[in-house]
């Protein structure tokens, strides 16, 4: 006998995904897509002339949301087929319906129509929490749009940016997954009613020959489950490519919000800007004074999970064999749901951290003027030829001088003092009163706060026009 602790409890479920997610991946929502799928099965056949009556059908309805999972698991150890271990528990509560559940159909057809209405609803919360964080970082952007910083290359010190155009590239990754998620629920097409091997022969049997009565079926429950439209041919399952293309958009998130994190991580070793954090959060057990980026860690691992999982719908859509194969059913139900899954707790972290970024100005501002007299190099360059000097000579000075003072800080610990060197040169003369004015930060910043207003105006606003994603939950468990 077991007891409370006793079995394996998913983090994914656990931990990290909301209940929203966690819901629509639980049993009892497949199943339910499946006898939605039945029923609309039934009122199609029974439209188009099929043996099924009205009776039959709303005996089908009254019984929709009754389960007994217990009786399931004790049919299906008996027959080995979770499919007909559901259908002879729905026959079992509507017995009088039970001889036309599931008639002329294959297993396929509720669990692959049942997955694309289960991954088209994940795909939506997907999407309203991409537009919850797009909204997040561009608020964030527009508040610091004029704050110059350190540009890093290579993470190597590079020309300024501002705080707030730098937040325009996390923003940019999150809108363009969110055009990806958008295009696939808008493209993402239904199996349909075809049958053993995707020829509609039992379908046509029913018919009697009529083929404009079958189509007419297959119409009808596509048109019941919402779908614009149903996939043009299939063998007993639709093609695997579809699940790549939607487990590709989910790894595209996962690769946005790994950079994301990574980039936070980075910056917070600077001191420059970091995740929220709560009062009472410890760091380490051991090492009192610390604050990590835990929740920026725990995007990196969640992704870095997502991103290999996608792989597997990679391998599955590459050795299906002929009309299908078994070995994809497995790794189905476990890979794309907890792909959807660690998506959307990575999803409300990244809005979570971004909407409650700590920016650190002073820090910022320190590191920038340590190395602006490096930057402003060629601005020194530029006035001092403008006041008569020679180019060549004047570069080979600054090369000197620049060398001078990178050992200075490096080998000496000294504050940077190449602006007192340039200052000392002779070659300078003319230039010396003009030298503090050639480090006014903004001067080196270009149009990046104009940009920050053109992204979010132009990028942002639209793809939010509309967006409500107030309802979801956003709380981060741990």
């Amino acid at each position: 006998m077991t007891g409370q602790g006793d079995r394996f409890d998913h983090p994914l479920i656990e931990r990290y995904s909301s209940r929203e997610m966690a819901a629509l991946f639980s049993p009892r929502s497949r199943h339910l897509a499946w006898r939605d799928l039945w029923i609309a099965l039934a009122k199609a056949q029974h439209a188009a002339g099929f043996p099924v009556t009205a009776e039959q059908i709303a005996e089908l309805e009254a019984h929709r949301e009754e389960f007994d999972f217990d009786r399931v698991a004790e049919i299906e150890k008996e027959l080995r087929h979770d499919v007909m271990a559901h259908v002879t528990h729905y026959g079992e509560l509507a017995p009088t319906a039970k001889p036309i559940i599931h008639l002329g159909a294959t297993s396929c057809f509720v669990t692959d129509n049942g997955d694309l209405v289960l991954y088209r609803e994940a795909l939506r919360l997907v999407e309203q929490r991409l537009a919850a964080a797009l909204r997040a970082f561009a608020e964030f952007a527009e508040e610091w749009r004029n704050e110059p910083c350190l540009g890093y290359t290579h993470f190597q010190v590079a020309q300024p940016v501002t705080v707030g155009k730098r937040a325009c590239l996390w923003a940019q990754d999150i809108a363009l997954d969110l055009d990806e998620v958008r295009r696939i629920i808008a493209w993402l097409p239904f199996r349909g009613v075809k049958g053993t091997t995707g020829t509609q022969a039992t379908f046509l049997k029913l018919a009697g020959d009529d083929h404009s009565r079958v189509a007419a079926v297959d119409d009808s429950v596509r048109d019941a489950m919402g779908f614009e439209r149903t996939i043009a041919v299939s063998g007993q399952t639709y093609t695997r490519k579809i699940d790549w293309t939607i487990h590709q958009a989910l790894s595209g998130i996962a690769q946005t919000a790994s950079k994301f994190a990574n980039d936070l991580r980075l910056l917070s070793h600077e001191g420059e800007v970091e995740e929220p954090s709560e009062k009472q959060q410890i760091g380490s057990s051991a090492m009192a004074y610390k604050k990590n980026p835990m929740r920026c860690e725990r995007v990196c691992a969640l992704a870095r999970y997502v991103i290999e999982a996608a792989s597997t719908s990679a391998h599955t859509a590459a050795t299906q064999w002929l009309e299908r194969t078994l070995d994809d059913s497995a790794v189905r139900r476990i890979a794309i749901p907890e792909s959807f899954l660690a998506i959307d707790g990575i999803l409300m972290l990244v809005e979570n951290v971004a909407k409650g970024l700590v920016v650190y100005p002073k820090v910022i501002e320190k590191k920038l003027r340590a190395q602006l007299p490096f930057l402003a190099t060629e601005e020194i360059l530029m006035a001092g030829v403008q006041h008569g000097g020679d180019r060549q000579d004047l570069h080979e000075r600054v090369r000197v001088h620049s060398r001078t003072a990178a050992h200075a800080i490096k080998a000496e610990g000294r504050d940077n003092p190449l602006m007192e060197l340039l200052g000392d040169d002779p070659a300078f003369a003319a230039i010396k009163d003009e030298l503090p004015s050639l480090l006014d930060p903004t001067r080196f910043i270009g149009r990046a706060p104009e940009q920050v207003d053109a992204f979010v105006k132009g990028e942002v606003e639209p793809r939010l026009a509309g967006v409500d994603a107030a309802g979801l939950s956003t709380d981060i468990r741990v």
